[in-house]
């Protein structure tokens, strides 16, 4: 009967576990979710009993190795062993600076306050007979300060540093007896700290203890000793581990109501391949690193079966009784993830051919799963810094935002029990096998100073104020906008070039340009029979030879790719001419006449579209100068001779499109940072001769605009708190655009910063200008275009010496929690973008002229790319009805994927063309305009005029236009007199 009612007992108490491998279904449910809004910065706050935490381990940061008593840990042995090159004898000295981790403590605001006692400092030899009462009052003074200033202590019995005595003695943990001996030092530590301590781990990252310290000798006491050793160690820790926790349940915790666990540290794993062999090696990585030690304290008190099956004869047996005793034997899940492990202690042999990763949340999920939902708590998470790196150590902040951004996700998308998180660490110290060369520290110690002088690094800024809010508060600019853009605002989308093909008999050089000709057709290269209509002529087109004219030797899909352009919705297409094709000889006394009428009827079909074109005389490329090949030879834009030839090639343009075309631009780009400074000199010349040309021949009669378009992503300081980053995030910005901007828009001359930061260098690359290139240049604008994309962060700390610019003394680095494809996708950016050109260009209209993101081509439900848009319009909604910036268009970048592969609203495959879904999603945003208050009324736009199509012939040969009017007027005159003539007739009749 007892033994029924135990049964009962049993399964009444115990939570029913979880299903063998539920933790397996963690990929294909994340692989399900949907991109990329699962994968959007999350704006949310954390419960409001949330755990914030910081943490330390003795030995790292401790020191006094040998003070007052205390005896020698294994790594005190191990790191006077071997190559080892440092110890922690003095680490940030800690033991003497109480009050200074304190008072970083409390300046963090955290709740709880993660350390661990020194095993040795209690009891030098490892057992009670050996206490030290200065070493142990040491702890009590820190757990009394801890109290003083509110913060809950969490501590941990055992963060690696065995006393060595034990290990010398008994062999450590291989021993079985070492599991007694915990016990009893536990005893002694719930006895004398209980009271003040609520949340206890007894051994911290097991794994790392067993196959580092007695497998690979990594870590103390750096052990080889063969392939079981790791496992029987293993078995001891975990042994050992319940034997403290019974010892505590049964006696303390009545009193003390206190909580404990182990910490288990854990990376991340991700298929090879999408094969259901790669999720199961997935999941037995996770299995002989976590779950070696998980399944027995969460599950059923034995290890995971993946290990059982691999490793046979050597992994040890638990007995029924000793499963009894493991299982269960966890208040809370104590996690450990970063730097610790992921990537540093994780074997390739681990990993079982799949792929490492630093997802958290999806650990967290695992866990959920594996462990049937405990409370985790993460007892250890962050990443690392350099050596050498000080108080700015912007790497490190962006992956606490990460890593937090992670929990939060758990916490509010995925229903995971997430309970507190500890930031690692709060001071810079000895960082195990990696020594003193990295740093992990929310503060810098400056290991130089006899204090062990203590600063805030900007991460500890960072975790401070998040700590305030809770979280990331959604505030109102993180919000959507509402609202419309006004009725003329120009709804475009931009193309580099155009397509065409040439249908002639044999192919002239001047049609080899693959950047503008199409060949091939057909299938087999040749054009099939047929009439095309090209600008209202029929072409008749036979496949055994080519009968046209020399004016139409053109097979034009321009039907096909007007109506291409016309589905989308837009009221404006942007595209570029070919400078080297339309003038190859680059003189325009003899251009390509067959592409001129091309272009000429192109434009007119637009128009009868009514899509107003937009065309770009020159677009920079890095591949090839485009420039006509004499100048190309003749030292392209260096030639004095290059400007004056390309504002007469402004002029042919003007002459022969400029009926059609009322939006141009000059130059498309020049800003790169390959151009040289001298190149730059010349295109800012070039330019302002085409638009003087436009402005005095051409503008009174056509009517049009002209400027130039400037590539313009956003850089943002890294430490926007900072001053030290704001300073080098405005220079960059001096010298990717105020380079070709001041010139133009401001004082006529380079920005003042860009002139200072080079002659502090001494370099005289950046060339003056004479007085009369100042004023030729300076105003030569109609609007102000930019081509947007991404954001980057800049900081002026040197820690990737691959993303770092020497010449600027900037770090050019990404957030961690951006959308990556292959560039982040910052929307904020391009709204930042827009206030910085009214900021310094005051009411300027503004036009942005390309804003697009890569995405597969092969993925046609383009949901990045839907995602892009909406919200990088929205923020350029919130620039112009909320910011006053006087935002004239918006152009999407790009039409197809056949022109600029990987960014189309249409995609192919072979001759077809596919519609995505991002064109949908934007026809509708400029259906509505923008982004309307729902309920209200409806924008009230008066209806486009129709194109003047015949108007052009006026403004493009008036003497042959007043003629016309003089002839239709003659006619006119001679119907009122032959109608009244008639007329009088018909009355004379009468009488």
């Amino acid at each position: 009967m007892r033994g029924l009612l135990a049964l009962f007992t049993l399964l009444v108490i115990t939570p029913a576990a979880a299903k063998p491998y539920a933790g397996l279904k963690t990929w294909g449910r994340f692989d399900k979710l949907p991109y990329p809004g699962d994968k959007a910065f999350l704006y949310d706050t954390f419960p409001e009993e949330f755990m914030w935490a910081v943490g330390t381990a003795a030995y790292q940061v401790e020191g006094a190795f040998e003070k007052d008593g205390k005896g020698l840990s294994v790594w005190d042995t191990f790191t006077r062993g071997g190559n080892r090159m440092a110890t922690g004898d003095v680490g940030s000295d800690s033991y003497h600076n109480i009050h200074a981790d304190i008072r970083a403590i409390k300046q963090l605001g955290v709740s709880h306050y993660r350390f661990s006692l020194s095993w040795s400092r209690i009891f030098p030899n490892g057992t009670r007979g050996s206490y030290n009462e200065i070493g142990t009052n040491y702890y009590r003074t820190l757990l009394k300060k801890l109290k003083g200033i509110r913060v809950q202590p969490v501590v941990t019995l055992y963060h690696w540093d065995l006393p060595d005595h034990l290990q010398q003695t008994l062999g450590g943990w291989s021993n079985p007896q070492l599991v007694e001996i915990f016990k009893d030092y536990a005893d002694f530590c719930f006895q004398t700290f209980g009271d003040d301590v609520k949340y206890w781990i007894t051994i911290d990252n097991p794994f790392v203890v067993a196959w580092h310290g007695y497998g690979t000798g990594v870590v103390a006491p750096g052990i080889k000793n063969g392939p079981e050793l790791p496992f029987r160690v293993g078995h001891n820790l975990l042994k050992a581990h319940a034997a403290a926790w019974h010892l505590y349940d049964r006696y303390y915790r009545p009193q003390q109501h206190g909580k404990l666990s182990m910490a288990l540290a854990s990376h991340w794993i991700k298929p090879s391949r999408t094969r259901r062999e790669s999720l199961r090696d997935c999941q037995c990585s996770l299995d002989h690193v976590l779950g070696w030690f998980a399944r027995p304290l969460f599950t059923d008190g034995d290890y995971p079966p993946c290990m059982k099956e691999r490793l046979g004869s050597r992994l040890p047996s638990f007995t029924q009784e000793e499963r009894e005793q493991v299982r269960g034997t966890a208040d809370f899940f104590a996690l450990s993830h970063g730097a610790a492990l992921s990537f540093q202690l994780v074997n390739d042999s681990l990993k079982f051919g799949q792929l490492e990763d630093l997802d958290l949340r999806m650990l967290l999920y695992w866990v959920n799963a594996e462990y049937d939902k405990p409370p985790i708590f993460v007892v250890q998470s962050g990443w690392y810094v350099l050596g050498n790196t000080k108080t700015e150590d912007p790497k490190h902040m962006y992956y606490l935002k990460r890593f937090i951004v992670e929990a939060l996700k758990s916490i509010s998308i995925d229903g995971v029990n997430v309970i507190g998180y500890t930031a690692w660490s709060l001071i810079d110290g000895f960082e195990w096998h990696r020594e003193y060369g990295i740093r992990r520290g929310l503060y810098y110690v400056d290991f130089n100073t006899p204090d062990m002088k203590r600063e805030p690094k900007t991460s500890a800024t960072f975790y401070r104020k998040l700590i305030q809010r809770n979280g990331f508060p959604e505030l109102p600019e993180n919000r959507p906008a509402q609202g419309v853009f006004p009725c003329d605002f120009a709804w475009g989308v931009s193309a580099n070039s155009i397509q065409v093909c040439v249908c002639v008999c044999t192919m002239p050089t001047q049609f080899a340009d693959p950047s503008v000709y199409l060949w091939n057709v057909s299938n087999n290269g040749e054009l099939k029979s047929g009439e095309i209509d090209v600008c209202n002529v029929k072409i008749k087109i036979t496949n055994s030879s080519c009968h046209l004219s020399a004016s139409l030797s053109f097979h034009l899909p321009l039907r096909f790719q007007v109506d291409e352009i016309r589905q989308v919705g837009v009221s404006h297409f942007h595209f570029s001419l070919n400078w080297s094709a339309l003038v190859p000889s680059g003189h325009v006394g003899h251009p390509n006449t067959t592409l001129l009428g091309y272009y000429r009827c192109f434009t007119h079909q637009l128009l009868r579209a009514n899509v107003t074109p937009v065309v770009t005389l020159w677009h920079h490329t890095r591949q090839r100068s485009s420039l006509p090949a004499p100048l190309d030879t003749a030292h392209k834009w260096l030639n004095r001779g290059t400007p004056e030839a390309f504002a007469d090639y402004a002029r042919l343009c003007y002459r022969e499109l400029g009926a059609h075309v009322k939006l141009w631009i000059t130059l498309n780009e020049p800003n790169d940072e390959m151009v040289s400074y001298q190149d730059g000199h010349e295109m800012l010349r070039a330019h302002a001769l085409a638009w003087r040309a436009y402005d005095q021949e051409f503008r009174h009669i056509q009517g049009g605009q002209v400027s130039l378009a400037l590539h313009m992503d956003w850089l943002e300081p890294a430490f926007s708190f900072s001053r030290e980053d704001v300073e080098p995030a405005k220079r960059v910005l001096d010298f990717r655009v105020g380079w070709f901007a001041e010139p133009i828009f401001g004082s006529g001359d380079y920005p003042l910063g860009m002139r200072s930061w080079l002659r502090q260098l001494n370099s005289l690359d950046l060339p003056v200008f004479n007085e009369k290139d100042r004023q030729l240049v300076k105003g030569t604008y109609d609007f102000f275009a930019i081509s947007h994309f991404s954001t980057e962060l800049v900081t002026h700390a040197k820690e990737d010496p691959y993303t770092y610019t020497a010449m600027l003394e900037v770090q050019l680095m990404k957030d961690t929690t951006w959308i990556l494809s292959p560039r982040p996708v910052v929307p904020w950016g391009l709204r930042k973008a827009l206030n910085w050109v009214k900021e310094h260009y005051s009411d300027v209209p503004v036009y942005v002229m390309a804003n697009g993101v890569e995405e597969d081509p092969a993925r046609f439900k383009d949901s990045l790319r839907v995602y892009y848009l909406y919200n990088y319009i929205n923020e350029a909604l919130k620039a112009y009805t909320l910011d006053g910036v006087n935002l004239k268009g918006y152009f999407a970048y790009a039409l197809s994927d056949q022109r600029d592969p990987g960014f189309g609203l249409y995609g192919h495959v072979q001759d077809e063309v596919i519609i995505k879904a991002s064109l949908s999603n934007y026809r509708n945003i400029i259906q509505h305009n923008g982004f309307p208050i729902q309920g209200a009324t409806a924008q009230q736009c008066p209806s486009q005029p129709q194109p003047c199509l015949g108007c052009h012939i006026l403004a493009k040969r008036p003497v042959l236009g007043f003629l016309t009017l003089v002839g239709s007027a003659v006619l006119i005159t001679l119907g009122l007199i032959i109608y009244y003539a008639a007329k009088r007739h018909k009355e004379f009749r009468s009488y």
